[in-house]
């Protein structure tokens, strides 16, 4: 008799998960074993709550979904779009031994105390791997200006942090160039709490010469396990960006050489300055090939005042910009204005 009392109490406690052989879903993640909790009871889909919610919850969802190993227990709330506020959240204190075949086999309660902020998520292995998602854009969040932050890279609408281990300084320098800003001058951990991200980590690696245009031009690892935590997120600094002119003389392709940093026009030293730095010059500013002007042609166009903001420019002749080529930190020099670089252009 205690028997049929238990498993009537079973059937009523949870009759929609009996009833349903694929009562549970992932929904918003990159592929479909990562995403919020979602379960099925009376033909409604509605979130779980993650109060109790653990990795051994997330074994078994892995598990009825056909998906591989559980790799963790992200927020739902991460994942977008958003549940809507009409749906419902089902269940909470979700209790499984992590052996059960489907989630219904779990102990659980109706829910009765949860809001969609508390919505449960979950992060599984990928057996359709290897699958290699391409970011669809990059953002530096959180900093001072849209040159510095953390990195952040968008993939079907959605913002993930980027872990340092799956970093580099030349992953940094693409960044940097495809924000439109300057050089990459530094990329770390960022530790401290005001700076750490709340989404999902991004788990591809991203394997970058340093010479591409954009991030998506960087081929992607395929999409593994991570233990990273948010602090590890990865911080970029750039330089400003990178802007220059030619003034002093009649058209617009011929002139001092200014460099703007900072908001402040500055020129640039003629220390080891040569034909393939007027070449890069030329060509950043659609100004054709560069005329070889002779020393008396540069010093016509006189001595600059203010900031002299570069020396020692070294190129290769194959740069796109100015700031692609080596040169000394910002300000520093051992010049004076009657070393101010002149560059004549054919255009």
């Amino acid at each position: 008799m205690a028997l049929l009392f238990s498993l009537i109490l079973a059937i009523c406690t949870r009759p929609a998960f009996l009833a349903s052989p694929s009562g549970v879903r992932l929904v918003g993640g990159l592929h479909r074993c990562e995403g919020r909790v979602e379960v099925k009871q009376n033909g409604q889909w509605g979130t779980v709550c993650d109060d109790g919610w653990d990795i051994k919850d997330v074994a078994v969802v892995c598990r009825e979904l056909g998906c591989g190993a559980a790799n963790g227990t992200p927020s739902g709330i991460l994942y977008e779009p958003p549940a809507e506020n009409e749906q419902k959240v089902f269940i909470q204190e979700v209790g499984c031994t992590g052996t059960e075949d489907t989630l219904a086999q779990c102990e659980q309660e109706e829910a009765y105390n949860c809001l969609h902020n508390e919505d449960a998520g979950a992060l599984c292995e990928n057996p359709e791997s290897p699958f290699s998602p391409v970011p669809e854009n990059v953002r530096l969040a959180d900093g001072p200006g849209h040159c510095k932050g953390r990195v952040e890279v968008k993939y079907q609408n959605q913002w993930y942090s980027v872990c340092q281990t799956a970093w580099s300084l030349r992953a940094a320098k693409v960044v940097c160039r495809q924000l439109g800003c300057g050089r990459a001058v530094l990329t770390q951990k960022r530790c401290n709490k005001p700076a750490q991200g709340q989404r999902s980590m991004w788990l591809s690696q991203m394997s970058c010469s340093g010479r591409e245009a954009t991030l998506q031009d960087c081929p992607s690892g395929s999409w593994g396990k991570s233990t990273c935590i948010h602090d590890e997120d990865t911080w970029v600094e750039c330089e400003d960006p990178f802007d220059l002119r030619l003034v002093g003389g009649d058209k617009l392709c011929s002139g001092r050489l200014e460099v703007l940093h900072k908001g402040v026009w500055g020129s640039v030293c003629d220390d080891n300055w040569g034909e393939k730095e007027d070449q890069v010059v030329c060509k950043q500013l659609g100004c054709g090939k560069s005329l070889s002007p002779s020393f008396k042609d540069r010093k016509s166009y006189g001595p600059g005042v203010g900031r002299i903001w570069l020396d020692d420019v070294h190129c290769s002749g194959e740069e796109q910009s100015l700031e692609q080529c080596q040169h000394r930190f910002w300000g520093y020099h051992d010049c004076t204005h009657q070393e101010d670089v002149a560059v004549i252009c054919s255009g």
